[in-house]
């Protein structure tokens, strides 16, 4: 049977398959950088060291050598300190004794300037005195009392007022508040101001407080927490000596209106108060005065009106 020439294949062609492609061929750049992380230079720099097996020996003595020089350094720098304070040490010690004396002699130098001072004003009264009885005869011992120009001695009332126990420049349980300032228990320059105006309406002849011998021109004023008479500072607690019947005066002034007041600070804020009669109170002359407004009257000539002002 004849049948149908079967057909050969071309085996002048080559066969072609079809190769998979990379999912990433289209980013060989960065395959290359992540494959091929180390520079082919620096590979084989790092085998040639290993081979040798001094890659970290000189480090590592570079290393050694900074530190010691730093220690050396360190080492130095702290004993040339301790030399050098050893060597200051007598200098300063001379220079804070120099300090010292000198201190201590510009305080007795005030010192003596102080007794001159006390003893230049106790001429001046002296002299003041002798003029008065020369032009006021018998008023002379009155005006001196008026004017605080002279010491004083006689019974009288003592008045102490401190602060509270639990006084404190801030907070508290129960403070006494007014517009500008809260106060926690210490006593203030107004209620020092109420006090001496009661203990002289109520009959004093003569007021101090805390030895500061009080007149017609003294001012209770307040710097702080601190309460200045005729710009003295004084501390706690305040002692208000007053010349007269003490008795009678200590009555008189507890019945009266400043007499409850501090009678209410006492009871609602803590504040400590002692009242006692005194026979025997003896109370510093005022340091002297300027009167800066008082001028002789036009004809009064050397009445007593006059020297009285001249005198205060």
């Amino acid at each position: 049977m004849c049948g149908m020439p079967q057909q050969q294949p071309d085996r002048s062609s080559p066969s072609r398959k079809a190769v998979p492609r990379r999912p990433d061929a289209s980013m060989s750049l960065l395959t290359n950088v992540m494959e091929h992380s180390l520079d082919d230079g620096y590979a084989e720099a790092a085998a040639r060291r290993g081979e040798t097996g001094t890659s970290r020996l000189p480090g590592t003595l570079r290393g050694k050598l900074v530190l010691a020089v730093g220690l050396v350094l360190a080492a130095v720098v702290v004993t040339l300190g301790a030399a050098q304070a050893r060597v200051a040490a007598p200098t300063l010690a001379k220079e804070r004794q120099k300090l010292i004396d000198r201190v201590q002699s510009e305080t007795k130098s005030a010192d003596g300037l102080q007794k001159s001072v006390n003893g230049l004003r106790d001429d001046v009264a002296a002299k003041q005195s002798k003029a008065l009885k020369d032009h006021g005869g018998d008023s002379t011992a009155l005006v001196s009392l008026l004017a605080a120009a002279t010491a004083v001695a006689g019974p009288g009332m003592k008045l102490v007022v401190n602060d509270a126990k639990e006084a404190s420049s801030g907070g508290g349980s129960n403070p006494r508040t007014s517009s500008d300032f809260s106060d926690t228990g210490r006593v203030r320059d107004r209620d020092m101001q109420r006090v001496v105006n009661g203990v002289w309406a109520s009959g004093a002849e003569a007021v101090s407080v805390n030895g500061q011998r009080l007149t017609v021109l003294s001012a209770i004023r307040a710097a702080g927490d601190a309460i200045l008479v005729d710009n003295r500072p004084l501390v706690p607690p305040y002692t208000v000596l007053a010349i007269g019947d003490g008795q009678r005066l200590s009555t008189a002034f507890q019945d009266s209106a400043d007499g409850q007041y501090l009678h209410v600070l006492e009871q609602n804020y803590g504040i400590r108060v002692s009242i006692t009669a005194e026979d025997t109170l003896r109370l510093p002359a005022a340091p002297s005065l300027t009167v800066r407004s008082a001028k002789p009257a036009p004809g009064a000539g050397t009445s007593d009106a006059t020297k009285t002002g001249k005198g205060a």
